[in-house]
C-alpha cells in the first residue's frame, strides 16, 4: 500500500492566493496516467484563466464556497461538487466565500512536475488565457 500524506507533499505557492499541494506525481508509486494535488484557496483568490491542451481534468470540492468557470459556462460550487474539464477547455475557480475553499484535482495523462525538496512546479502543457 502506497500512501501519501498532505504534510509530506511537495507545495506550490502559485501566488494567486492559491497553494496546490501535490499529492500524487507521474511515476510516484508507479502511476502513470494520473496525477492528484490538493489546493487550498484563500477567500477571495482566483485561479488564472487556462487551460490544459491535451489533458482531462477533475475538480472535487472538498471544503467551502466558490465560483468555477469552464469554457463560457459559470456556475457556483460547494462541498461535495464535481466538475470535468475536457481538454483544451479554458478554466478558473475563485473562491467566493470568506473561509478556506479546498479541492481536489486528478489529472489525465499527467502533468509533469519539477520536485526540489519541499516544493514543486509544474511543467504542463498549458495555454493561459488572460
Amino acid at each position: 500500500m502506497d500512501i501519501q500524506t498532505l504534510a509530506g507533499s511537495p507545495r506550490n505557492e502559485r501566488g494567486d492566493g492559491q497553494v496546490s499541494h501535490l499529492l500524487l506525481a507521474e511515476g510516484q508509486f508507479g502511476a502513470q496516467r494520473l496525477c492528484v494535488t490538493w489546493v487550498e484557496c484563500q477567500p477571495g483568490s482566483q485561479q488564472a484563466l487556462h487551460r490544459h491542451l491535451t489533458q482531462e481534468q477533475v475538480y472535487v470540492i472538498v471544503r467551502g464556497h466558490g465560483q468555477m468557470l469552464v469554457g463560457d459556462e459559470e456556475r457556483a460550487v460547494s462541498e461535495g461538487t464535481m466538475v470535468f474539464m475536457p481538454p483544451g477547455t479554458p478554466h478558473a475557480i475563485r473562491n467566493t466565500g470568506s473561509d478556506l475553499l479546498v479541492y481536489v484535482s486528478a489529472t489525465s495523462p499527467p502533468f509533469a512536475a519539477k520536485i526540489s525538496g519541499q516544493t514543486w512546479n509544474p511543467q504542463r502543457e498549458t495555454d493561459h488565457q488572460g
